[in-house]
């Protein structure tokens, strides 16, 4: 089981994430949001999809796809310093993924396809970590971070972005 990460095994910004996520088995947490947001997502309509709540926001399509953008970069840092890799990782700006994606030109449901696809595979390489391999460190965006947060950012980032959707752009 891949417990809650204490402070120091994570930057400072990712503490906001970590809280979102709620007690309990965070593997089940993520098979629940694996279906739950899928579901969301497509029961989005595409005028919906398209709505930005402000000039120069993003997109409910852009949103989503940030998300999985960041779910894939968060991914990649579990498999590497759970495999013993030292070498400190990037940092990636979101603002420029976003505008440098094709986000725009597919449909919510695509999104909302490879977005389940994606956790399904995540699901896959979360719970094949051992305990030993949940505590490893490594160094990403110039901050230390454990495996275990990593899991726990996966989630909390879904969380944020479902409750600022929920907020700003679904009444």
């Amino acid at each position: 089981m891949i417990n809650k990460p204490q402070p120091g095994e994570y930057a400072s910004y990712a503490a906001a994430y970590i809280a979102k996520v709620p007690n309990g088995p965070v593997i089940e947490i993520l098979e629940y949001l694996k279906q739950s947001t899928y579901n969301f997502f497509s029961r989005i309509t595409t005028e919906q999809a398209d709505y930005a709540y402000a000039e120069g926001k993003w997109t409910l399509k852009q949103v989503l796809g940030h998300m999985i953008d960041t779910e894939r970069v968060f991914s990649f840092r579990v498999l590497c310093f759970s495999r013993g890799d030292k070498n400190p990782l990037p940092g990636f700006d979101q603002e420029e993924y976003v505008a440098a994606s094709t986000f725009d030109t597919r449909t919510i449901q695509d999104l909302a396809n490879e977005f389940k696809a994606l956790r399904e595979a995540n699901v896959y390489l979360y719970s094949s970590l051992t305990d030993e391999q949940s505590l490893m460190m490594g160094i990403a965006s110039n901050h230390p971070v454990s495996v275990r947060a990593l899991v726990y950012m996966t989630a909390g980032h879904e969380l944020y972005h479902l409750d600022l959707i929920k907020e700003l752009y679904i009444k």
